[in-house]
């Protein structure tokens, strides 16, 4: 592990909440294909540095970026629905973990509450994880009930009761609403993220924050706390195994996302 401050190693967290794009599931080179073959579809190149600009970001906002950084403003619904067509395509044929993600959810599992907080659609993280033989060792699966323009005050479809709001990274909802599912208020919770753009959402919700993968171009760590190369790295799994109580029997997990065990 490369620490970014002494905080993280001497620490011991009550939950862990992972990011899944990117960072448990090898989702976000489907992102990028799937922006590109929609760029292709309407004759559109990409702008440059468009994919990292791109990283994390929720796909509805994703599709009117695309829109908006090609100047075509009037193709920004058509441009969203097409990256998402092409992203659910690209995941069913191959759902690959990143590298360690499994070693390491497996070694953390049943020594403390683990959830996942995604902005994802639901449905995506579930088929995702279930496919990778993951989805068994989380609690929870957080991911965004109000999407971005969406009115706060957004009801139920058909039954007029108000839905829960948690909004898109960056805001801190999803991560605040999975360390609370977790039963551990958010400082005592360690975020996994790969993105700067999960990282800010983490770290506004109050948790510290395990940065993994490439560092960014500028160096740029969004303030986490730690940054590792990859899950699976020997320091992590060390961390873990010294600071981390053994594993319990397992008490079952929840299948609904953003909802209680």
């Amino acid at each position: 592990m490369t620490p970014m401050s002494d905080s993280l190693p001497d620490w011991s967290p009550q939950a862990v909440v992972f990011d899944c794009d990117g960072t448990l599931m090898d989702t976000e080179r489907h992102w990028q294909d799937a922006r590109n073959r929609a760029f292709r579809e309407f004759g559109l190149l990409p702008p440059p540095g468009f994919a990292e600009r791109a990283k994390g970001v929720h796909y509805l906002d994703c599709g009117r970026l695309m829109a908006a950084e090609t100047n075509k403003p009037d193709l920004a619904a058509d441009l969203t629905a097409a990256l998402l067509t092409h992203f659910l395509s690209l995941v069913a044929e191959d759902p690959l973990t990143m590298p360690g993600a499994g070693e390491l959810v497996r070694l953390l599992s049943g020594r403390l509450p683990l959830a996942v907080a995604s902005n994802c659609p639901l449905e995506v993280v579930e088929e995702s994880l279930d496919r990778a033989g993951l989805r068994r060792h989380f609690r929870h699966v957080v991911v965004p009930t109000v999407m971005p323009g969406e009115p706060l005050t957004a009801e139920r479809p058909g039954n007029g009761v108000p839905r829960q709001v948690v909004r898109p990274k960056p805001c801190p909802d999803v991560y605040a609403e999975a360390a609370r599912l977790c039963g551990v208020p958010p400082e005592a919770a360690l975020a996994v993220e790969d993105s700067l753009t999960g990282v800010e959402s983490a770290r506004r919700a109050g948790l510290r924050v395990l940065g993994v993968g490439r560092v960014p171009h500028d160096g740029d760590t969004g303030h986490a706390d730690a940054w590792t190369p990859a899950l699976n790295s020997p320091e992590v799994l060390t961390w873990v195994r010294e600071r981390l109580p053994a594993a319990r029997p397992a008490t079952g997990r929840a299948r609904d996302g953003n909802g209680p065990a």
